[in-house]
């Protein structure tokens, strides 16, 4: 592939002007997945050119094609990579394993908790969040009114976005969810959720979000577990052609199913264009049975399948690292994909099932990067310790981690390398 020089916008979706707007930045000595090293120009959110390395600019800093001058960032020895997103999170119970009972739901902890959790999602590569939320209940809007606050709070750090969550929808106690659903959405929820198979008339569930997502223009993304196919066969058959889409996760009991119902059921959401949100690092409350749906029958029927990484150190999964490599890593090391596939799954299909625009390491694709140090995808998975993440164009975080081997003769005698730098001790 040629070196990329400026182009036009790929999409009107792009990051918003605004006082958090990034200004120029160099991105040097940077591997790509395909080998070449390279420079990496970025400006205004967008990757402004890529060149061979030392081809952008030399310095300390280098002139952007706007006249700026650049930021210049030395990415020797990384791998540089369209960053991941979080298609499955759940911000309102994140980071509450510690507590005795019942998951508090004061406004104020809530904030901090989702916060927090968005943040050390950041750390690990995602600038983009989707937070699903319960709403109704004992704790009525207040969660939803907290992450939402923690959504602004993050502005320019990552993109966090909320799915409501109401518990019933039917009969004379879905009454009162079906208003606070219209409630939330007006709020400022911008997906509508739930699980259907929860409510006493799981079609009914189903029919209601539908009905509100169309009214309102949202999309759709419901926890199921996928276990039963007559179930999942209506469920599809209403999400076909609904705009602006449809997630359903995490869909572990399509694996438990015949084959012959497996590959039907994958057909039929094929057939209407529906997102699996799988979760292989573990479940999430919402959903009792745990287990990783059938990706590759998925991806070979033609589902589109993201990763998502479920509960975040919650009573389902005290232990949840939020962590989409993490996720990858599974997918290829026990689920039998390619790391490229693998990747794809936590970055590209999540971002589409987040309704992102596409990003490549290309110019005129929005500057959503993650470098890694490695110098291959399946090094990367292996063993991803130090990385740097890129949103809208900025350096929003960084982790960085050095192994060494120390006070042995025989570890000198061998020239044993730091790890990840290739560089003797």
């Amino acid at each position: 592939m040629p070196d990329s020089q400026p182009q036009p916008s790929h999409s009107s979706s792009g990051p918003p002007s605004g006082p958090d707007e990034a200004g120029a930045l160099l991105l040097c000595g940077a591997r790509l997945t395909d080998g070449r090293v390279v420079d990496v120009r970025l400006a205004g959110g967008r990757i402004e050119a890529v060149g061979t390395a030392g081809s952008l600019g030399a310095g300390t800093a280098a002139p952007g094609a706007s006249g700026a001058s650049a930021t210049r960032v030395d990415l020797g020895g990384h791998l540089l990579l369209p960053a991941p997103a979080e298609p499955h999170a759940h911000g309102d119970t994140a980071l509450s394993a510690d507590f005795e009972g019942p998951v508090p739901y004061d406004g104020r902890d809530v904030q901090r908790r989702a916060t927090e959790a968005a943040l050390l999602q950041l750390g690990h590569g995602a600038t983009a969040v989707r937070s699903h939320v319960h709403v109704g209940d004992v704790q009525g809007l207040g969660a939803l009114t907290a992450v939402l606050q923690a959504r602004r709070a993050l502005r320019g750090l990552v993109e966090l976005t909320t799915v409501a969550m109401p518990r019933v929808l039917t009969g004379v106690a879905g009454a009162d969810g079906l208003a606070i659903l219209r409630d939330a959405v007006k709020m400022g929820a911008s997906v509508v959720g739930g699980c259907p198979d929860l409510d006493p008339d799981p079609t009914g569930y189903v029919e209601a979000v539908m009905e509100i997502a169309s009214e309102y223009g949202c999309p759709v993304d419901l926890h199921t577990d996928g276990d039963d196919p007559a179930r999942l066969a209506r469920l599809t058959a209403m999400a076909g052609g609904l705009r602006p889409g449809v997630t359903l996760g995490p869909c572990g009991g399509l694996a438990r199913l015949a084959s012959q119902a497996a590959s039907r059921a994958a057909d039929q959401l094929a057939a209407a264009g529906v997102t699996v949100a799988c979760l292989p690092q573990g479940g999430c409350g919402t959903v009792e049975r745990r287990g990783t749906a059938p990706v590759r029958l998925l991806r070979a029927a033609g589902v589109r399948v993201a990763a998502g990484s479920g509960a975040l150190r919650d009573v389902s999964n005290p232990v949840g690292r939020g962590d989409p490599l993490e996720a990858a890593y599974l997918l290829a090391s026990r689920y039998g994909l390619r790391p490229e596939e693998a990747y794809d799954t936590v970055s590209g299909a999540a971002r589409a099932a987040l309704g992102l625009p596409e990003v490549r390491v290309e110019a005129g694709f929005p500057a959503e990067l993650l470098a890694v140090r490695g110098a291959r995808l399946a090094g990367v998975l292996s063993l991803a310790y130090s990385r740097i993440v890129v949103h809208r164009g900025r350096v929003v975080a960084r982790t960085s981690a050095v192994r060494e081997y120390c006070g042995s003769a025989t570890g000198a005698a061998v020239d044993l390398p730091r790890q990840g730098r290739g560089e003797p001790s």
